[in-house]
Parts: structure tokens; C-alpha cells; sequence
């Protein structure tokens, strides 16, 4: 039996994170936050979709086929599609130039890169929470979303191994992780102008350097030049990542939509999606598994070596089972029962984005070491999958603790003292995966 006050606390937790959705709600998708992210994001969306899923269907409706609108003709979908005008946010439509290739959608403006590929897995939470009532809309959206996935396993795994790579650093959603630091000391980016907006809704400390935005620019530049063609992104691009959440999104998200083909029976393309997903298994463990970090790292196709930095993203694999057992187990043991990543004796909210005892970590700056919701909320999914129930509810707790006393930030300071006494998060503030996965967290055991 709940007890009354916390039955009341989650009640009042779960119409603010409500209100946070509506009043971010535009006409027919969601912003991140007001004033710092104006436009629609690939994977808010999907996150944001899962939270509007237990408050207003149509609404969670109406966010992926927003998204989808922008989808381009090769199959693509972008990182951010710009539905309406706004100032307040760099880069916009028109430093990304995506309209020179010839993929371009016709009916809205985009960005030239994308995000982790999280539509498939999302429809089949939709379709949990809602059962059998919304297997009309998975029909009409479920051809663009595969389109997606074969865009993918067409255009960016050019060694056929089941493994796509991203060919920017904002394509992983962990912007600024300092995994990036070794590929942009070796790339020869120019000192080009900013134009930053962020800086003027957030303090500089808690945001990317201008000496990594320049990096972030550089690369869209050598996009435009060549027209975003992925054949000359492949061949050229200082930056080309096998990222391991941005690939456990795919299988998990393959994973998805073969259940849910077989249900709408789509057997041409159940076939196609378990032959990737076979090939993914397979070379996912071996390529991007680090024996001496007994963790999931990255792998840097350009200068052909492993990068062998631990983050929050080396375990989402969890969330695809990815791992064995005895692996899940070992990686378990090894960053969340006694390491870096376990909380230091209660020192440490769960979890950081970057591992703790590294030179590199920073709470307070971004995907340098803050508590991300989005990615909590995916570990924690990963960890019931393997039957880690204790930690599991361990990150589930921390998780609801640190948006109940403290709003629904974009990101946490992983430092319980430090967050404890400051009372607020970091970055935007009303933020919506925040506040759509503290709904879905809430309202599990009504699934």
C-alpha cells in the first residue's frame, strides 16, 4: 500500500510535469524548453511521445507525425525540424543550408544531421500503454519510420557491419562528452566566428566552449560544401563515430519494430530488420566492447581506433540486450557496485554522463558529467531487462528525487551536496523529456 503523503507528492509531481508538457505544446509538437530550444528535436520528441502517450494520445500522435513531416526523401530523418521562425536559437536553417541537397524535404525546414533513432522503440511503448487501440496509427506511420532505419544500414555503415556511424557530434545527443576532446585535438579546425544564443539563456559554465562550437560549425560548413552527400560525409569527415548509445538506439528500435511489423504483419520488412539486427549482435559486442574498460566505449572509423572513454551512453547497450549476462553482470560490478560510476558512498547522484575519477569530468557542464533524465530513465530500462531490479529502482528513486526537489531541468549536478544546496538544476528549465519521462516513470505500474 502507498503511503498517503508520498501518494500525494507523486499526484502533485505528475500534474506539474503535465502542465510543463502543455505549456510547451505548440501547434502539433513540443518544444524542449522556452526561449533556448524553439524548434522540434528528433529524440525529445520521441522521449516527449512517451509522456504526452499517458496524458493526451493524440497528442503523442500528433508529435511523431510532426517530426515525420520533416523527414527527407532518402528516408532521413533530421535533428531538428524548424516548424516556425524564432531568433533565439543558433545554428538555425539558415547556417545549416541543408536545402543543397538534393534529399531535401519540399514541405518544411530542416537541419543536415540527426539524432539517436529512438521513433521505433517509442511506438511500441505507445502501443503498451495504450494496447491495441492505436495499431491504426503504428500502421500509417510504420513504413517512414523503416525508411529511416534502411537509410541507415544504407548510406552510413559503408563496411557492411552492422554498425552506423555518426558523422557529427550533435547526431550522438551527448554533445560535448569529452570522449570528442581526442578528435578535436587532431582536427584542423579554423578560429571562425560564432554566433552563439545559448550563452544568453544559460551561464557559459554549465555549456559547451566557443572553442568546441567552432568545431560543431566547421563541420556543418564541410557538409554544405559537399552537399550532404553521404558518400563524401563517409570519405572525407574528420569526425566518423560507431557511438554505442546512437547504435543500441537502432537495434533496440529494430528490435520494436519487428514486433510490431509481425503484428501488422509486414513480413518483407520483419525479414530485412532481423538480418540487421542479427549482423548488429554480432559485431556490436566485439567492436565496440572494451575488455580493459569492461564497458561499452566508442569507436573512431576515421583514424580507425577505439576511444576507450566510459560514459552513461557505454550502458545503454542494456537497454538493446546487447550484453550477455555475464557481461551486464561484470559491467555492473565493476562502474556501479564499487567504481566510478556507483555513488561513492552515497556521494554521487545516479547517473553522471562522464566517469567520475576522470581528469575530464565536469558536473556542471552539459554531457561533461551532469545527470541526465533521458538517459537515467534508459538505464534503468536496460538494468529491469537483465533482472538488476535493486539498482534499477536505485535509479528510478534518484531520478523522480532529483526533478522533486528541484524542477524539471535539463541536466543535474551529479554532487548530491552541491545539488542538494543549490535547489535547482542546470541548463533549460521546464524542460519536456524531463518532465514526459517523469510521467512515465510515475505512472509505470499502470502500464
Amino acid at each position: 500500500m502507498v503511503e498517503p503523503t508520498k501518494l500525494i507528492m507523486s499526484n502533485h509531481l505528475l500534474k506539474t510535469a503535465e502542465a510543463v508538457l502543455r505549456a510547451n505544446w505548440r501547434d502539433g509538437f513540443t518544444i524542449p524548453c522556452e526561449g533556448l530550444y524553439p524548434f522540434q528535436w528528433n529524440w525529445d520528441s520521441g522521449f516527449i511521445a512517451i509522456g504526452w502517450a499517458h496524458v493526451d494520445m493524440e497528442h503523442a500522435k500528433s508529435e511523431i507525425r510532426s517530426l515525420l513531416s520533416g523527414q527527407w526523401k532518402n528516408g532521413f530523418i533530421p535533428q531538428i525540424v524548424f516548424h516556425n521562425p524564432s531568433d533565439s536559437y543558433y545554428p538555425g536553417p539558415d547556417v545549416h543550408e541543408a536545402y543543397v541537397s538534393p534529399n531535401y524535404p519540399t514541405a518544411k525546414q530542416t537541419s543536415g544531421i540527426t539524432q539517436p533513432p529512438v521513433l521505433g522503440f517509442v511506438l511500441e511503448e505507445l502501443h503498451a500503454i495504450s494496447d491495441e487501440k492505436i495499431l491504426d496509427f503504428i500502421a500509417e506511420v510504420y513504413d517512414d519510420v523503416y525508411r529511416y532505419h534502411q537509410y541507415f544500414y544504407t548510406h552510413r555503415d559503408p563496411n557492411k557491419e552492422g554498425l552506423v556511424y555518426i558523422c557529427h557530434n550533435w547526431e550522438a545527443g551527448t554533445d560535448n562528452t569529452p570522449v570528442w576532446d581526442e578528435i578535436w585535438e587532431i582536427m584542423d579546425t579554423p578560429d571562425i566566428p560564432t554566433h552563439r544564443k545559448d550563452n544568453t539563456h544559460i551561464d557559459s559554465s554549465n555549456r559547451p566552449s566557443n572553442r568546441e562550437y567552432q568545431h560543431y560549425i566547421y563541420l556543418l560548413q564541410l557538409f554544405k560544401e559537399w552537399g550532404y552527400d553521404d558518400r563524401s560525409i563517409a570519405e572525407y569527415s574528420p569526425f566518423l563515430v560507431q557511438d554505442p548509445l546512437f547504435n543500441a538506439m537502432l537495434v533496440r528500435s529494430n528490435e520494436s519494430l519487428i514486433s510490431l511489423g509481425k503484428l501488422l504483419q509486414k513480413h518483407d520488412h520483419v525479414k530485412q530488420l532481423e538480418t540487421w539486427n542479427v549482423l548488429s549482435r554480432d559485431n556490436f559486442h566485439e567492436k565496440l566492447y572494451s575488455e580493459e574498460k569492461k564497458a561499452y566505449v566508442y569507436y573512431d572509423v576515421r583514424n580507425d581506433r577505439k576511444i576507450d572513454h566510459v560514459s552513461s551512453s557505454s550502458f545503454v547497450p542494456m537497454f538493446a540486450r546487447i550484453p550477455s549476462s555475464d557481461i551486464a553482470s561484470t559491467m555492473i560490478q565493476t562502474y556501479f557496485e564499487k567504481g566510478a560510476f556507483s555513488g561513492k558512498d552515497d556521494e554521487l547522484y545516479l547517473c553522471a554522463s562522464f566517469d567520475p575519477s576522470h581528469v575530464a569530468f565536469d558536473p556542471k557542464r552539459y554531457w561533461r558529467g551532469p545527470v541526465w533524465v533521458n538517459v537515467n530513465w534508459l538505464i534503468y530500462r536496460g538494468l529491469k531487462r537483465y533482472g538488476i531490479n535493486e539498482l534499477a529502482s536505485k535509479v528510478k528513486q534518484q531520478t523522480l528525487q532529483l526533478v522533486a526537489q528541484n524542477g524539471f531541468y535539463e541536466y543535474f549536478d551529479p554532487r548530491k551536496s552541491v545539488q542538494d544546496a543549490l535547489g535547482h538544476g542546470y541548463g533549460g528549465n521546464n524542460f519536456s523529456w524531463s518532465a514526459a519521462l517523469t510521467i512515465d516513470l510515475l505512472k509505470e505500474k499502470t502500464n
